[in-house]
């Protein structure tokens, strides 16, 4: 219990309780400060603001939720009274929440009011923190004032609420116990290792010289190690190490950088390294653990190493024989393969590295960044194969900046999982689950709680262009239009394939790490998983579950199995309202959903997908002609199928006497008759209107990918290919109208692709290189985006279109596609913050959901 002290004093002259100012009685009674002079307005009190004279204030004992401001603005105007009539003292009540626990911020606080002779308190609450201050008119509001210029670098704060109180007589300032209450404070993502940390473990004065786990309050493991909330030690996997006195002085000292800084520790107290072999057993310990590692990747072998978020496998990245060893034992053939490097000069070497590249890469967050390759870079040259571009990141971990000064080369650092399977995190499973893969373990014994995978981007100019947002970034949350109801609490469960899920409560979406394609049951204990603990931590109980309409896909079968309310959202109605929640826009947009498989209500897979969303609801308006599928799921890892189909459906009989095709080579005669027959009676062949899949179609046509190995393969193969021209051509194509009674304004339109392919046939046939047809296919999307919008002007007038999907992942469409209507006068919305792909999904159901139970928009879902 803090110490009070009475106001009450005799004589003429008084100290207040934490002050060094001496107050003079009024002729009032009321003690007034010779140091501060008053303003005295026509109404007898002013509110003073870097921004003038408001004519409100609050009273006392009034609450005051203040949103978001800019970060020039007053943070609170602070209320000077007549002196006649103002109390000596105020007590001032802030209750901040968002990004506040586990970042430095108490000490701020401690620091800041202790600096100014405030009193009173600050502690951890479930939902933020909160702050008792008390002090004189001057004090307070220096406070204020400095509040958010000097907030802790990684420290976000989302709301902020007042109230002002009768003083009590705080004589101290002090940083008390955390306080339960309804769990809303923000669940902070990792962060890269600082500055101040680095320097400790490479200075060998320091009692953390090489130590592999240090941390501070602004850097270091935090979703990953969370149990529960508020983020306390207790309820980290940090509880069951005891920290030594010097690591304890640290952890109690307001004044230190580690000052509650959970994962405190150092070589005495902390985690400690292993290294074991295949079997598990324990080979070398510490830095004898660390100097194994690194003399068995010099050698050329394969190491599993964990990390913060889970395991990596790493080798040399230069060891053709060893990636290629590496890509064999994991059953990744194609895929291009992550890296890391010792420091920004080496990525420099092999990578184009632009300077909001370089910010990103040393950013707290330190994602994978791709960036073009050099074509005199000496890596390994199955590294990436037929890719112009390398994901690259930089060490993120003390761990990780130890491996990397000792080798002083790029490594692969690719997941640590077999294909298709969740990314390990515990050493012991990982001994099994990469049996026959890594030829050595370099581990820890600090607890993973959850796993979190790198996150990935690439750059559009200077902006970010989500491939997958986890580590760094997950599971801070994403605000959401005003009209969303803030006492409902929604669970989105996502897709099937780039998983994440998403909670909704207390007017803002938390959008989960990356989880993955739940193609096997690891992969769905791992999203069953990340469910209950988000769900426990915020002590979140749904009331709506919302999931993609499709009734084949695991997460909406486990919607379905919940006990609570369910809402199907067809998929890319979601994909839209995603990128819609993102920029918060709740206004009419014509939006264009392009992917490679989404569930259509008319049953057939869509893909293609123009829409109108509304106020009032949301209306398909276009689309690609649908086309036929041969071998249904066959066909998705197999685009010679898909282009062999539309072909026919094209030119007829004539295409069977084209063997030089490329899409007919490889196969025997037999094999063609099979497929022909297939083709001609119909026999698994689905309707799409995908865009995705038109694009396969193409690079099977062109001879760049006739089988897949990873998804999007022929689809990057395609925009790899595409030679940039000044003023390029494009494809003739059709515009069809719908006539049908059930369709207002002729509606939806559809896109005939079927010229484009016999124009690509000739072009072939004239020998035209293969990157000028290319690109004249992505012109031609282009051209056929614009027509559709152009058609529909007049029919639906707005000037929002909204691009999301998969295939706008696709750099050279994107910005061809988005400076074209931009220079129309169009405003084009795009994924900024989370991923356009499936794993932005979850987002737009959350968002569908609120649409749906607004009282001022009814939309068809």
């Amino acid at each position: 219990m803090l110490a009070r002290k009475s106001h009450l004093s005799s004589g003429n002259v008084m100290r207040l309780p934490g002050t060094n100012a001496d107050f003079a009685r009024s002729n009032s009674g009321s003690p007034r400060p010779h140091s501060v002079k008053m303003g005295i307005s026509h109404a007898g009190m002013r509110y003073i603001g870097k921004k003038g004279q408001i004519p409100f204030a609050p009273t006392i004992g009034s609450n005051v939720v203040h949103p978001i401001r800019s970060p020039n603005a007053p943070l609170f105007p602070f209320l000077i009274f007549n002196s006649s009539k103002m109390p000596p003292l105020q007590r001032l009540q802030l209750a901040i929440a968002g990004a506040v626990q586990g970042v430095g911020f108490r000490p701020f606080v401690y620091r800041l009011a202790t600096e100014l002779n405030l009193v009173g308190w600050v502690s951890n609450s479930a939902g933020g923190v909160s702050i008792e201050l008390e002090g004189n008119a001057s004090q307070l509001q220096q406070f204020l004032d400095r509040f958010d210029a000097e907030l802790p670098p990684l420290a976000q704060v989302r709301s902020r609420q007042v109230r002002w109180q009768e003083p009590i007589g705080y004589t101290e300032f002090a940083i008390v116990p955390s306080t339960g209450g309804e769990k809303t404070a923000l669940i902070l993502p990792e962060t890269a290792t600082c500055q101040d940390c680095l320097n400790e473990i490479f200075d060998p004065r320091n009692r953390r010289y090489r130590y592999p786990f240090t941390n501070c309050t602004h850097c270091g493991p935090r979703y990953s190690i969370i149990r529960g909330l508020p983020y306390d030690r207790p309820l980290t996997t940090m509880s069951r190490f005891a920290m030594c006195p010097d690591c304890q002085a640290e952890y109690d000292n307001p004044r230190d950088r580690r000052f509650h800084a959970q994962p405190n520790a150092c070589p005495r107290c902390g985690p400690q390294l292993e290294f074991w072999d295949v079997e598990g057993n324990v080979v070398a310990r510490t830095e004898a653990a660390l100097q194994q590692a690194i003399s068995a990747m010099a050698a050329g072998q394969i190491l599993a190493v964990k990390g913060l978020g889970g395991f990596h496998l790493m080798v040399d990245a230069r060891n053709e024989t060893a990636v290629q060893t590496l890509r064999q034992r994991k059953y990744r053939p194609g895929k291009p393969l992550a890296l890391m490097y010792p420091n920004l000069e080496g990525i420099d070497r092999d990578c184009a590295v632009s300077p909001a590249a370089a910010a990103q890469l040393r950013s707290p967050q330190a994602p994978i960044v791709l960036l073009p390759r050099r074509a005199d870079s000496d890596l390994a040259p199955s590294i990436a194969p037929g890719h112009p571009h390398l994901g690259v990141m930089l060490p993120y971990t003390p761990l990780h900046h130890l491996l990397m000064r000792g080798l002083g080369f790029p490594v692969v650092a690719t997941s640590g999982n077999r294909a298709s399977e969740p990314i390990c995190t515990d050493e012991t499973a990982a001994v099994e689950e990469l049996r026959g893969i890594a030829d050595g373990f370099l581990v820890h014994d600090r607890a993973i709680v959850r796993p979190v995978d790198d996150s990935v981007m690439a750059l559009l100019g200077d902006d970010p262009l989500w491939l997958r947002r986890s580590r760094g970034y997950a599971p801070l949350p994403l605000p959401v239009p005003e009209f969303g109801d803030k006492t409902r609490k929604i669970l989105a469960v996502g897709g099937h394939f780039k998983n994440t899920i998403a909670l909704y409560f207390d007017g803002q979406i938390f959008l989960s790490q990356h989880i993955g394609d739940l193609e096997n049951l690891e992969a769905l204990r791992t999203f069953e998983n990340t469910i209950r603990d988000l769900s426990q931590m915020y002590d979140f109980q749904p009331d709506l579950v919302v999931c993609d309409a499709h009734p084949d896909y695991r997460s909406t079968q486990f919607a379905q199995s919940l006990n609570i309310p369910v809402l199907p959202v067809q998929h890319h109605y979601a994909h839209i309202l995603a990128v819609m929640a993102e920029h918060q826009l709740d206004e009419p947009v014509l939006g264009l959903a392009w992917d490679g498989t989404g569930y259509g209500l008319d049953g057939t897979i869509w893909g293609g997908e123009f829409m109108s969303v509304t106020p009032e609801g949301w209306q398909r308006v276009a689309h690609l002609t649908p086309f036929h599928l041969p071998g249904g799921e066959k066909a998705v890892k197999q685009p010679w199928r898909i282009a062999l189909g539309l072909l026919a459906d094209a030119c007829g009989e004539a295409v069977w006497n084209l063997p030089h095709l490329p899409p007919l080579q490889g196969h025997s005669p037999a094999e063609i008759k099979a497929f022909k027959t297939i083709l001609d009676r119909r026999i698994n062949t689905p309707l799409t209107s995908s865009m995705g899949r038109l694009f396969d179609a193409i690079a099977s046509l062109l001879g760049l990918c006739q089988s897949m190995t990873y998804e999007g393969e022929a689809a990057m193969r395609l925009e790899f290919a595409a030679t940039t021209t000044d003023a390029i051509e494009h494809y003739p194509f059709a515009i069809i109208p719908t006539h049908n009674p059930k369709f207002s304004l002729n509606l939806p339109l559809q896109i005939d692709p079927y010229p484009i392919f016999i124009a690509i046939l000739k072009e072939i046939e004239a020998g035209v290189p293969t990157g000028i047809i290319a690109a004249k296919f992505h012109q031609t999307v282009v051209e056929m985006a614009v027509a559709i919008v152009r058609s529909l002007s007049q029919q639906l007038p707005t000037q929002n279109i909204v691009l999301s999907g998969g295939c706008f992942q696709n750099r050279y469409l994107l910005s061809q596609l988005r400076d074209y209507l931009e220079n129309l006068g169009y405003k084009v919305y795009t994924a900024r913050g989370i991923p356009s792909n499936d794993g932005g999904l979850a987002v737009g159901q959350i968002y569908a959901a609120l649409r749906e139970f607004s009282p001022s928009i009814k939309p068809k879902i």
